[in-house]
């Protein structure tokens, strides 16, 4: 199984967490009364005779499958009912909640036959975080008139005025009512979708005239059913008038009408309930919004037709799910997509009496989003960005927009308590600490497929040190956790965010609680050596609410807040420059030195003959061929200049799969060259005579228009404008500033970008490709990267953080170098460039500048995270402080 991507990873997040606006469902049945109706019926819309067959359809055995599963029984159907009734008997209103997570709001079409046996519409507001809306069914209404008028006028003409005038104004009245967002015809089940665009009006009295007489006859029965082919059609278009009038009157103010299109029970015409049959009236009426129900199946691409081409026709994709198999449901999505644009299509579940029939809905289309749009993206007829987009504007953007709901689009990720955005709280079910669970099932078949090479799964994570920490699981207790449906994780003391190197913990960490560690599976590989697979994983607290200081979900915080936010999405590329140093056999030197440099054979920057010392043959190549068996395909290799150092160059990636791939590349070279009796180092200035080892990485927008300048220089000024403080993050370590140089090629000492200048930290490459070269791998990288990123997106100057960008040559305040050091440059021309700072000479001073800049702390990364990482750093430094110089350099070879 290879491994799942980050991407993979952020569209399933998107699809299981965005809230669901659910534009149509039908209230549910009181407890007294759920007996008198079938439960068959929540995946099925047969009715009678025909309805025990629907057992053998796809449809159930999937419904039943999933109902099980989440009930914890048995998946059959009397398993099912069984654990129902339970829940109806000790926990009915528990249950309802559980079957309506994830919808925010429902709107509600009350006009279902069922009377007093339901709840009202309002009932669903205890389970919903949004407040629920009416659907007003028109039949209904004008039934009760007729029956009112037919009763009180002795003509029928006149009874017909009477009805007309009392149905315009019950229908401004729905217009005015706040608690109704929309209108809903059934005209589909009546006289069918034909409706056509001027009606004739002698027609219309003769059918009128019909009813009349025969209501008032001797005996007539109560008119309770609109089925008059010429009379339905005529109150549609009283309808659309009532709303053209309107919205001409009150500044475009509109609601839509929804219709029936396709698929029901037998009670409709199928051949008449093609969503095609309304073109005319559509045309009529280009004012009126309008939304056709059900995915019209099985006529879904004539409704995908009408939505693309016409402004005011908006296509629902909903009770497909759950009546339709799970080809069904794909092939459905499938066709709208074809043509209709996804700022056209909403969804619904049409849930109907019982709670089951909204839970089916919501884990269906999940499933089925995934799969349709996962493809998508892995055809490149998407990009990650564009699927996330579609999901949030088919479960919420769409009828918030069209219905003027006024909502807010908050994920479940994210905790209302919050004041800042960078301090939010998130809380996922356990279930979605772990891939979903046809993920789950592929990497249980995977494991077993590896139990004779595979011993342990490792879950790594990264403290505030930037030391690697990880848990590792045997590969029995895996698979164990996965069958019982276990949360994949272990507890981490929490004070494993306030630990030194040497396992002290620093002042004001206390011993006492426990975080979980979730492995997160899309980062699963096979490495960094035989017999072990690795995962990146994420704190969250017992509840499952997120962990402030945990740095890989700081990064994947600000990596969802620059896309929401800004529009932004990131490609990274990275640069491991490491040493490879020979380990002293017996005692230590006198000099306290463990590891001796390798003999050069004239080693040099880029030198052919490099690639062929030993080293290179069995640490670097080793490590390229456990890393491409993996699926990390290194791109280059080459020699660096110090004797045994190299430079590994992994390829470009969303952001967080990058520095997950970088992590996991570092682990894999570390374990091939220790195997092979040398230690890898990332020390950044490992001999003083010598180039130092940077951790260069090579930074795009992928979002559109990212190549854009309008887009990228707000963010690169972004960067400059808080650089010093970014600076106690990339530069992290005492060691770090060793390398901190001019004329070195490191980037240099002063805030400055240069166009293919590598005297200056920012280096411009080309378009919103910038390399940063003022990083080392002493650097948390999550956290790093969390602090440069988030800082350009969100701390650039549209959102207040630098000065405008300015011409072409110019990021913010900043003029482009060019081909010159910034150390070459008079000071003079430096102050009209804009270049007055510069970075840090230590890390007590990068740590000051971080502390004083509020908007990095606030905004950025969050006071919590911040003040424990400055008490761990300078803990830190006050330990090396202690320390000879010999000695320094050894201990920091000895953990990097």
């Amino acid at each position: 199984m290879a491994a799942i991507s980050a991407e993979d990873n952020t569209l399933w997040r998107a699809i299981n967490n965005t809230p669901i606006i659910d534009n149509h469902a039908h209230p549910l049945l009181k407890p007294a009364t759920l007996g008198k109706y079938p439960l068959l019926a929540i995946a099925s819309e047969a009715h009678g005779p025909a309805l025990p067959s629907s057992q053998r359809t796809l449809a159930h055995l999937r419904a039943v499958r999933q109902l099980a599963h989440v009930l914890g029984c048995e998946p059959t159907w009397e398993a099912v009912e069984r654990a129902i009734g339970e829940k109806r008997e000790t926990g009915y209103e528990a249950w309802t909640g559980r079957c309506l997570e994830g919808i925010e709001c429902v709107l509600v079409d009350d006009g279902l036959d069922a009377g007093d046996d339901v709840h009202g519409y309002r009932h669903f507001d205890s389970f919903t975080r949004g407040k629920s809306k009416r659907i007003v069914r028109i039949e209904p209404i004008a039934a009760a008139l007729i029956e009112e008028h037919c009763l009180q006028e002795h003509d029928a003409d006149e009874a017909l005025d009477a009805v007309r005038k009392a149905f315009i104004g019950e229908m401004e009245k729905a217009m005015r009512d706040p608690e109704v967002v929309g209108f809903k015809s059934v005209i589909c089940y009546r006289t069918g979708l034909a409706i056509p665009r001027e009606l004739a009006v002698d027609d219309l009295r003769t059918a009128f005239a019909k009813i009349h007489r025969e209501r008032r006859a001797f005996g007539g029965q109560e008119f309770t059913r609109l089925q008059h082919p010429g009379v339905n059609e005529y109150f549609v278009h009283l309808l659309a008038h009532v709303i053209r009038r309107t919205k001409l009157h009150w500044s475009n103010f509109s609601k839509p009408i929804q219709f029936h299109t396709g698929l029901g029970d037998n009670d409709i015409t199928l051949t008449t309930s093609s969503p095609a049959h309304l073109q005319d009236f559509i045309r009529a009426y280009p004012e009126v919004p309008m939304v056709l129900l059900h995915s019209g199946y099985p006529y879904t691409r004539e409704l995908g037709y009408l939505a693309a081409m016409y402004d005011n026709v908006y296509a629902d994709i909903g009770e497909v799910f759950p009546f339709l198999s799970r080809d069904g449901q794909e092939g459905v999505v499938r066709q709208i997509l074809e043509l209709c644009p996804a700022s056209k299509i909403l969804w619904s579940t049409d849930g109907h009496w019982f709670p089951e029939t909204y839970l089916l809905a919501v884990v269906q289309v999940r499933e089925v989003l995934w799969t349709v749009l996962r493809e998508y993206v892995g055809r490149e007829d998407l990009t990650t960005a564009q699927a996330v987009q579609m999901v949030e504007d088919v479960y919420f953007n769409n009828s918030n927009r069209l219905y003027r709901l006024g909502l807010e689009l908050k994920s479940s990720l994210e905790a209302k308590e919050a004041k800042k955005p960078a301090l939010e709280r998130s809380v996922v079910p356990s279930s979605q600490a772990c891939l979903p669970p046809a993920e789950a099932s592929a990497l249980s078949k995977f494991l077993r497929a590896k139990e004779n090479d595979a011993r342990f799964l490792r879950v790594y994570w990264s403290d505030m040190t930037g030391t690697s920490r990880m848990r590792a699981i045997p590969i029995r207790r895996v698979l164990s956790m996965l069958e019982t449906g276990e949360e994949l994780s272990v507890g981490v003391t929490k004070a494993s965010m306030g630990l030194l190197q040497t396992d002290v913990a620093v002042p004001g960490v206390s011993p006492s609680g426990e975080w979980r560690l979730h492995p997160d599976l899309s980062t699963l590989r096979a490495g960094p050596r035989k017999g072990h697979i690795a995962t990146r994983g994420n704190f969250r607290e017992k509840d499952g609410s997120a962990v402030e200081l945990c740095p890989r979900s700081t990064l994947g915080r600000v990596l969802d807040r620059a896309r929401r936010e800004r529009g932004l999405t990131f490609m990274l590329g990275f640069e491991i420059e490491l040493l490879l140093m020979r380990r002293r056999q017996g005692s230590s030197s006198a000099t306290g030195e463990r590891f001796e440099p390798l003999d050069g054979d004239g080693h040099a920057w880029s030198k052919g003959s490099a690639m062929d010392h030993e080293v290179a043959t069995e640490v670097i190549e080793s490590a390229v061929a456990v890393l491409d068996a993996a699926g990390v395909h290194v791109e280059m290799v080459h020699a660096e200049s110090a004797n045994g150092q190299y430079e590994v160059v992994l390829p470009r990636a969303p952001a967080l799969e990058a520095v997950d791939t970088l992590l996991f590349a570092r682990d894999v070279i570390s374990s091939c060259a220790t195997s092979k009796g040398y230690r890898m180092t990332l020390h950044p200035k490992p001999f003083p005579g010598s180039c130092g080892t940077a951790a260069h990485v090579h930074m795009s927008i992928s979002s559109p228009g990212g190549d854009d300048p309008a887009t990228y220089k707000p963010f690169y000024a972004g960067i400059l404008a808080h650089f010093r403080a970014l600076s106690a993050l990339t530069y992290s370590s005492p060691a770090s500033y060793e390398r901190l140089q001019d004329g070195c090629w490191a980037g240099g000492t002063w805030v400055a970008w240069g166009t293919q200048n590598r005297e200056t930290p920012l280096r411009a490459i080309e378009g919103s490709h910038w390399e940063l070269k003022a990083l080392d791998g002493m650097a948390n990288m999550y956290l790093a990267l969390a602090a440069v990123l988030g800082t350009g997106a969100l701390l650039g100057p549209s959102s207040g953080g630098a000065e405008g960008s300015g011409p072409e040559a110019v990021v913010g305040r900043w003029a482009d170098c060019g081909e010159e050091a910034p150390a070459g440059i008079t000071p003079e021309r430096r102050d009209e460039m804009g270049i007055r700072e510069r970075i840090p000479k230590s890390l007590d001073e990068a740590l000051e500048a971080l502390e004083v800049d509020e908007e990095v702390v606030e905004v950025v990364l969050g006071r919590e995270l911040v003040e424990r990482y400055v008490t761990v750093k300078r803990a830190e430094a006050a330990l090396l402080l202690d320390m000879g110089e010999a000695e320094r350099r050894t201990w920091l070879m000895e953990r990097y």
